[in-house]
């Protein structure tokens, strides 16, 4: 059976760093190597603000993933905070996944990534994804020029979204991991708290609903979370940061018709993360340009 042990195999562990540009489907990928939800998606680059690990747990292996917010040009503070983030994700992993999208055209982005990989010894699988949107002569192609990007144990493709062929990339993220022990429990998924991943999920559902009428320069903090001592209820309070007044009044929406049904949609996937039922109290603030202001910026948790 895949993933068990042999009498004499050695049990292999490690930390695996996935980095790439925005939007290349890291998120979608991380969800799909853990079977859930972990990481928000949407189709507005730079989703994903802190590294998020996840644990994989088989017989012979524990595999620790840590996403990374999408590497790029930074233009304020919140940029330079990712990049940092990516750079500190590259210094202490044990293999990394290099991931390209397979629907672009590969450019100078994935060339500065390429760069920064070649100035470190560990080793890196790329992977070319969205092969479910290419036929048989474009994958080959795609992979011919993902091959001279730099010196990989190997290049994969993959359909993050469908999972069609993720599984040889866990094999070889495995082989390639060093012998060790396991970190974490068997049962745990992430290390995040919850109050992080409710905050995510909130977050996402702006991304969403909004679509291009808000920015990027969105932020959800959860200020208060706890179980009634009275039933099986727990009450969430959350804010949503945004840096300007317009941009305020497009979230709550006409007569708080948006703000409502971001309410919604968030407790309808909070809910079974919990196990339990949710009062998700929602407020908008605005907090003018905190996404160039450092303060801030840590103060939103980045």
């Amino acid at each position: 059976m895949q993933g068990e042990a042999e009498p004499d195999q050695p049990f292999r562990s490690g930390f695996v760093g996935i980095i790439g540009r925005p939007n290349v489907g890291k998120s979608t990928l991380l969800n799909n190597l853990m079977h859930r939800k972990v990481a928000i998606i949407s189709e507005k680059p730079q989703t994903t603000r802190n590294r998020i690990r996840c644990v994989l747990t088989r017989e012979d292996a524990q595999v620790v993933f840590i996403d990374t917010p999408g590497f790029h040009k930074p233009r304020n503070a919140l940029g330079e905070r990712l990049n940092r983030a990516v750079r500190e994700t590259l210094s202490e992993v044990d293999v990394i996944v290099f991931m390209l999208d397979g629907t672009q055209t590969i450019g100078k982005g994935d060339l500065f990534i390429a760069g920064e990989l070649e100035e470190l010894d560990t080793p890196v699988v790329a992977v070319l994804n969205k092969i479910d949107r290419l036929n048989g002569d474009q994958v080959e192609a795609q992979l011919s020029v993902a091959e001279k990007l730099g010196e990989f144990r190997e290049v994969i493709p993959l359909s993050a979204k469908t999972g069609e062929n993720v599984h040889a990339l866990i094999e070889r993220i495995v082989e390639l991991l060093p012998e060790g022990p396991k970190y974490y429990p068997d049962d745990m998924v992430t290390d995040q708290p919850a109050s992080f991943i409710v905050a995510e999920i909130i977050r996402e559902k702006v991304l969403q609903l909004t679509r291009e009428e808000v920015p990027h320069s969105v932020a959800v903090v959860v200020e208060e979370m706890g179980k009634r001592e009275e039933g099986d209820l727990v009450d969430i309070d959350a804010a949503i940061y945004v840096e300007r007044d317009s941009q305020k009044g497009i979230i709550i929406g006409r007569g708080g018709r948006m703000l409502k049904e971001i309410g919604t949609r968030s407790r309808q996937e909070i809910e079974p993360l919990l196990g339990e039922k949710v009062f998700l109290r929602l407020q908008v603030k605005v907090e003018k340009d905190w996404s160039r202001r450092p303060q801030l910026v840590r103060r939103m948790g980045y």
